[in-house]
C-alpha cells in the first residue's frame, strides 16, 4: 500500500452498556486498525441524545492518520461497532458504539453509504465542542454558538488521554 496518510477525525459515542469503557476500548481498537495511527483523543463529554431518546451520550472525537481510502475506513468502523454489539433496529436508536467518519483529509464524499464531512456535524454540540479542542480551526465561533443550546458536559480526564 502506497497511498499517502491522511488526517482523520471520527466522532465516538455511546449510550447503552459501560458507555465510557467502549470508548476507551473503540480508541484503542482504532489505534490497532492497519495503516493506520491514532494521534489525539478529545475529552470526553456527556450529551442528551439529538434527535433521539434514551440515556445520555458519553462522546468524544478521535483525530488519526491512516493510508486506507474512506470506504475502507467506514467498513472497518462499522465492524468494531457490531463487534462491541450495535444493532440498528431503526434511525437514531440508542447504542452500544458509534462511530461516524466527521473529516476524511479535505474529501468531499457524496455516495448511498458515505457523506463526508458528515453531513450533521455542524448542528451537534458533542462533536463541535470535541472537535474544537482538536482542532479548533475547523469550528467557527458561529458554529458553537449555533448549538449553545445543546446540554453538554465535559467529564474528568479518561484513559483514552494517553493516546
Amino acid at each position: 500500500m502506497h497511498r499517502e496518510w491522511v488526517s482523520v477525525f471520527v466522532g465516538l459515542g455511546a449510550n447503552l452498556g459501560e458507555a465510557r469503557q467502549t470508548l476507551d476500548a473503540a480508541v484503542k481498537a482504532i489505534a490497532k486498525l492497519p495503516h493506520t495511527r491514532a494521534l489525539n483523543c478529545s475529552s470526553f463529554y456527556r450529551s442528551a441524545p439529538v434527535d433521539a431518546t434514551g440515556p445520555d451520550y458519553i462522546n468524544a472525537v478521535l483525530h488519526l492518520e491512516t493510508r486506507l481510502n474512506a470506504y475502507e475506513a467506514l467498513k472497518a468502523f462499522q465492524s468494531l461497532e457490531n463487534m462491541a454489539g450495535r444493532v440498528r433496529p431503526y434511525r437514531n436508536a440508542p447504542r452500544t458504539l458509534d462511530i461516524d467518519l466527521l473529516l476524511f483529509g479535505d474529501a468531499s464524499i457524496q455516495s448511498p453509504v458515505l457523506t463526508v464531512p458528515h453531513p450533521r456535524m455542524r448542528e451537534r454540540a458533542f462533536v463541535l465542542k470535541p472537535l474544537s479542542e482538536l482542532s479548533p480551526q475547523r469550528v467557527s465561533v458561529q458554529d458553537l454558538q449555533s448549538v449553545q443550546s445543546q446540554a453538554i458536559e465535559k467529564l474528568d480526564a479518561s484513559s483514552s488521554d494517553d493516546v
